[in-house]
C-alpha cells in the first residue's frame, strides 16, 4: 500500500472525497480508496438499538434487527458505483455543485439480500407503487427550512429487480461505517445517489414520492429553477476515462502503455477505441478486465509516439446496447451525466 495515495479531498463538511484514478491497479477498489459522497454530516447511532423499519402500503409491517437480516438469502455482486455528478468539473461552462473530476466513482463485491425477498415477506399491497428508502443522515438544504434525511424511492419493478439488494458486507467484509454500515441499498445500473447509505427506514408506497432530493436534486434541467418537464436521473451512461498519461503529462518519445478503465450502467461497456490524432481516426484498445455486468472494465493502449509535439489523445467508449460517447455531453444546470468523450494533451519531447 502505497501511503503516499490518498482520496482527493473536495469538501469537508459534508465530506466529499474522490478516488484517485492513479490508484487504479485492481479491478477492486480498496476500502480505505473508495470515493465518499455525503449530503450531511455522517449519522450517529447505537446499533444496539438500531432496526430496520418496513412499513407503508405492507400486509405486515416490520422491524428487523441487525442480526435478523443475516438470515435472509444473500448474494454477492460485482457492482461499479459512480455519482451522478462525477466529471462536473468537466463541464464548460461550469456547472453548480460539488467540481468532481474522473474519481466519483468506484467498484466493490457486495454481498446483501435481494430487496424482493425482504418485500415478499412484509408482503406488498396492490395498490403499491414506488419503495422510499430513508437514511439516518440528516440536515439542512440551503433552499428549503427544516430538516431533511436523505431519502429517496424507486419505482417498484426497479425495487424487485433480483440484483436490487440490501447491503451488509463489502468485499467480503462488514460495511464500514463512511460506506453505510450497518445496511444500505446497492441498485446496480443507476448512479449512486439510488443507494442509499445508512437505511433505517423502507415505506412502501402508493403515490410518487417528492422529497427535495428526489424532485429538486438529481433531475436534468436546462434553466436554473426551470424544473417542469426535469428529467429524472437514472441509468449510468455509457463512459470512459485515461488513467495514464493523465492531462498535461510531458513524455518522451517512444512507446507507451496508455490504459484506463470504462465503463457502461444496465448494458455491458464492449469496446473503447483511442485517438491520437483528435479524434481523426479511432482504434480499439484491448482489455485487462472480463466483461461482467454492472462493472467498469480497465482497458491499455499501445501507443508509438516518434515524433516530439503537441498531441491530443481521446478515449470513446461504446457499450453493448450500441450507446456510444459523444463529443460533447449535454450541459445542465445541476452538472449530472458528464459522459463527453474524455480528451487529454500530452507533451513528447
Amino acid at each position: 500500500m502505497n501511503p503516499d495515495i490518498h482520496l482527493l479531498l473536495r469538501s469537508i463538511t459534508p465530506e466529499n472525497q474522490e478516488f484517485p484514478l492513479i490508484a487504479l491497479n485492481d479491478w477492486i477498489t480498496q476500502d480505505h480508496l473508495f470515493f465518499q459522497r455525503n449530503h450531511f454530516s455522517y449519522p450517529v447511532f447505537d446499533i444496539r438499538e438500531w432496526h430496520l423499519s418496513i412499513d407503508g402500503s405492507v400486509a405486515t409491517p416490520a422491524r428487523l434487527l441487525y442480526s435478523a437480516l443475516k438470515h435472509f438469502p444473500h448474494i454477492t455482486l460485482p457492482v461499479t458505483v459512480e455519482c451522478a455528478g462525477n466529471k462536473r468539473g468537466l463541464f464548460t461552462p461550469s456547472a453548480r455543485g460539488e467540481q468532481w473530476e474522473l474519481g466519483a466513482i468506484s467498484h466493490a463485491a457486495w454481498t446483501g439480500i435481494p430487496l424482493k425477498h425482504v418485500l415478499e415477506f412484509v408482503g406488498l399491497r396492490s395498490d403499491a407503487t414506488e419503495i422510499l428508502f430513508e437514511g439516518m443522515d440528516t440536515g439542512e438544504r440551503s433552499d428549503l427550512p427544516g430538516l431533511f434525511p436523505y431519502a429517496r424511492s424507486l419505482p417498484l419493478e426497479k425495487a424487485v429487480h433480483p440484483h436490487t439488494i440490501l447491503a451488509l458486507y463489502k468485499n467480503g467484509k462488514p460495511l464500514t461505517y463512511r460506506h453505510g454500515f450497518p445496511l444500505r441499498l446497492i441498485v446496480p445500473g443507476w448512479y449512486g445517489m439510488a443507494s442509499v447509505k445508512w437505511l433505517r427506514r423502507i415505506t412502501v408506497l402508493n403515490q410518487p414520492f417528492q422529497g427535495p432530493f428526489q424532485s429538486l436534486d438529481y433531475v436534468m434541467i436546462l434553466e436554473p429553477g426551470k424544473y417542469q418537464g426535469a428529467i429524472p436521473i437514472t441509468n449510468v451512461k455509457v463512459n470512459s476515462s485515461f488513467v495514464f498519461p493523465s492531462n498535461q503529462s510531458s513524455l518522451h518519445r517512444g512507446v507507451h502503455i496508455i490504459y484506463g478503465v470504462a465503463w457502461s450502467g444496465i448494458s455491458p461497456v464492449d469496446v473503447v477505441e483511442v485517438s491520437e490524432d483528435e479524434g481523426q481516426q479511432w482504434s480499439h484498445a484491448d482489455w485487462c478486465d472480463p466483461s461482467i455486468p454492472y462493472s467498469w472494465r480497465r482497458w491499455k493502449y499501445r501507443w508509438k509516439a516518434t515524433q516530439p509535439g503537441t498531441y491530443t489523445l481521446k478515449v470513446k467508449a461504446t457499450d453493448r446496447s450500441g450507446q456510444s460517447q459523444p463529443e460533447k455531453a449535454q450541459w445542465n444546470v445541476k452538472g449530472y451525466g458528464n459522459n463527453s468523450i474524455h480528451t487529454i494533451t500530452v507533451y513528447i519531447d
